[in-house]
């Protein structure tokens, strides 16, 4: 991190210890301050600096000893809060982060301590409210009725007060003197106290108390094992634990949360999706009903008020349960005693942007930084962490069966090739056995759930005469065709235009909609069965607030009979009486020109099929494909992670991929395609120059989506079996080389994201 002296004056005293204080604000400014004798800063205190004419905030990174030099430093004004608001253990981490992804210390401690947190516009909100300790007595009572009908009225309001406090606001205008007056004369007391901006509040759906379940021999197994961890961390190594869809992890997690908060420690859940947090929130709360108000909540769509209020509560203890996406991994939880992350396998854990961190890893180092116990759950892990497990670095267990005792669902898959030729006027949506099961659900009551990974009515639009498809003038993809709104929209920037009477190019009418997406199925469905109630959950569908959690909780009041959805309904959903689940077009991610492809296919087609069968009632899963052969349909159809993982295991050996070796990708943009390319390939003879042993250095190579945003993108992917000698040796190359003002270079270490 390169230090900057804080301007000079002469009227600074030189004290033994300076503060390295990064400014607030979007540059990454860092500067040296003394600090004033008496004055307790320590690192990750907020302090007010002076920054040239005027005064400006910051946040303490380091105490430094002072350096040789001729003039003073200007000192530190005051510190904002008594008490760091960064613990050590986020300052390691933090630090950890930068040097492992290559990212600047500056955006790692944004993000450790959020705008919402960080911003002097935010504070909390207050309110004046009136208590009194009790209902005054009768005679005090007999006398202001006749003196003072006012304060009278205000006594008698308070009386029934819940606890008796009531809101000055809740009293009405004109009754400040008489306040005053009861005030000075002791029937009253004037109090300021804090609003909490709830990120629940609104949620009407009452919540009922859950009783732990009894454990089937192989959840009490791990639950045993995880009590260990919890009890004695520092000897435990991160667990690994791989149940089957509906093997009861859920309940694990509940039970092995209520141990560690009897012992007095804290608890942290991170979910993949912002969609999820609401039915965590749920159970947890649901569990722990008495102490409800100290669940906590952190994500990215809390207001900047809500994500204030979260986090304070949270530093000061007063929340003990924290659940988020993975932004709340850095929670500033005291005495952590257990993190849960459910879902481990997922690549929304991955940060996409500065500084691109990966949650379940920074989950796990934090865990040995605290120390605490940490439990990764999936039914269908990472190969990166299963690969952990083989080599002893993590611990695995298992749940092989279904809590409830229901066997796994049974998997049919069709080949639509064959149904192509069935259907000669269009695409096949429905293949006929899908249609029929579908029609048995129906006659019998019982719910499906239809799963297709694209929103939007139609993938493209195409003219039959000459070929042309409306493209993203920013991007290098087709637009999509959205019914409900009547537009061709982006799914990558989200440029909109109208729907083309004529093609653009040859103005011939014989333009036509190509594919299909979730919005088209819904129409097919309402005309193949017009007696069924439908809902659509995707991005498009579920703008309104609340919306997703609306939908489910109709859902699960049986109020819908089909569910179409995109990878929003592909996992955490538990709807006994759900006993099909059809996924229209299994290869949609099945062919793109990235390496995990068929992991992310084999774990999405596993998930899915995951919510059938998961009541009494047995479940079936019919996968429409046209690739019925592909390993990962063909294993997610036995359920058999341990096939598919072992045969994938050997492929990514054989060529050195995760999680054999670190991959890292090197990526230029610009809006000048040349200039793109030309300041990459320069980047790559100064890589390959001086390259350090054990690393191999890719091409430069147009990336899968060469247009984005009106930006044209190039990349080098390099790997190495360690990944700190490959994030110093480009990050060096980069600091000495001066970069085109128009190009931006970015770093992705662990990358998950080749398009």
């Amino acid at each position: 991190m390169k230090s900057i002296l804080a301007r000079r004056t002469r009227h600074s005293k030189f004290t033994p210890v300076n503060a390295r204080v990064l400014i607030d604000g979007p540059s990454e400014l860092v500067f040296d301050y003394a600090i004033p004798a008496g004055l307790d800063v320590r690192p990750g205190c907020r302090v007010r600096i002076p920054l040239r004419r005027k005064s400006a905030t910051g946040t303490v990174l380091s105490t430094v000893e002072p350096e040789q030099a001729d003039f003073a430093l200007r000192e530190l004004e005051s510190l904002i809060d008594p008490e760091p608001l960064i613990t050590p253990v986020l300052l390691r981490t933090a630090d950890w982060i930068a040097r492992y992804y290559g990212s600047s210390i500056e955006s790692v401690i944004r993000s450790v301590l959020p705008e919402g947190v960080r911003s002097e516009e935010n504070s909390a909100k207050t309110r004046r409210v009136a208590v009194v300790d009790g209902a005054a007595p009768p005679e005090v009572m007999a006398k202001l009725e006749k003196r003072a009908p006012r304060q009278f009225a205000i006594l008698s309001l308070l009386a029934h007060a819940p606890g008796f406090r009531l809101a000055v606001a809740d009293l009405g205008d004109g009754n400040a003197a008489a306040l005053k007056a009861m005030e000075k004369a002791g029937l009253l007391r004037l109090e300021t106290e804090e609003i909490r901006r709830d990120p629940d509040a609104d949620n009407v759906e009452e919540i009922l108390e859950s009783k732990p379940l009894s454990l089937n021999a192989g959840q009490a197994a791990a639950l045993d094992v995880v009590l260990s961890a919890v009890a004695d961390p520092e000897k435990a190594r991160p667990i690994l634990l791989l149940g089957v869809t509906g093997s009861g992890k859920t309940e694990v997690y509940l039970q092995a949360a209520r141990r560690a908060l009897d012992l007095g420690k804290t608890v942290l859940v991170l979910v993949p999706e912002i969609s999820l947090t609401p039915q965590t929130v749920r159970r947890f709360k649901s569990r722990f009903a008495a102490m409800q108000d100290q669940v906590a909540v952190l994500h990215s769509n809390l207001s900047q008020g809500e994500r204030f209020d979260e986090w304070h509560r949270i530093r000061k203890g007063r929340a003990r349960i924290v659940i988020g996406a993975r932004s709340a991994v850095f929670a500033p939880l005291p005495e952590l005693g257990l993190i849960l992350v459910d879902e481990e396998h997922e690549n929304t854990y991955k940060q996409e942007n500065v500084p691109r961190y990966h949650g379940r890893d920074v989950a796990v180092l934090r865990a040995a930084f605290e120390p605490c116990a940490i439990v990764l759950g999936s039914a269908t892990p990472s190969l990166e962490s299963w690969n952990n497990t083989l080599i002893g670095k993590y611990e695995l267990l298992r749940l092989d069966q279904r809590a409830d005792g229901q066997s796994m669902p049974l998997v049919r898959v069709v080949d639509m090739r064959l149904e192509q030729t069935k259907h000669k006027g269009g695409p096949a949506i429905l293949s006929d056995k899908l249609r029929t099961a579908l029609e048995q659900r129906l006659e019998k009551g019982e719910q499906s759930i239809l799963f297709l990974n694209r929103r939007g009515f139609a993938r493209s639009l195409q003219c039959t005469a000459c070929g042309h498809v409306c493209q993203c003038p920013h991007c290098a993809v087709a637009l999509t065709y959205h019914r409900t709104d009547e537009r061709l929209v982006c799914h990558v920037c989200g440029y909109q235009s109208i729907v083309p009477r004529k093609c653009p190019e040859c103005r011939d009418p014989g333009i036509l909609l190509q594919g299909y997406g979730t919005q088209k199925v819904e129409e097919v469905m309402a005309k193949v069965f017009p007696q069924a109630k439908f809902a659509r959950i995707d991005a498009d569908a579920m703008r309104r607030k609340n919306a997703l959690r609306d939908t489910l909780a109709a859902f699960k009041a049986h109020k819908i009979d089909i569910l179409i959805g995109t990878q929003m309904i592909a996992k955490g959903l538990h709807f006994p009486n759900v006993t099909l689940v059809g996924i229209l077009n299994a290869d949609l991610g099945l062919h793109v020109p990235d390496f995990r492809a068929g992991e992310r296919t084999f774990q999405l087609i596993t998930q899915v099929a995951g919510r059938a069968g998961r009541g009494d009632l047995e479940g079936e899963v019919i996968v429409q494909t046209f690739t019925p052969h592909s390993p990962s349909i063909q294993f997610a159809r036995k359920h058999d992670f341990d096939g598919y993982s072992e045969q994938e295991m050997e492929f990514r050996r054989q060529f050195s991929f995760p999680p054999y070796a670190h991959c890292a990708v090197l990526t230029s943009r610009s809006t000048h395609e040349r200039r793109a390319e030309f300041t990459l390939q320069t980047l790559h003879l100064r890589l390959a120059e001086d390259l350090p042993p054990g690393i191999t250095l890719g091409e430069v190579l147009p990336s899968p989506l060469i247009r984005s945003h009106g930006q044209f993108r190039f990349q080098i992917t390099l790997r190495s079996h360690r990944a700190r000698p490959l994030t110093r040796h480009v990050q060096q190359i980069l600091a000495k080389t001066t970069l085109p003002e128009d190009v931006t270079v970015v770093f992705d270490m662990d990358a998950l994201n080749f398009s």
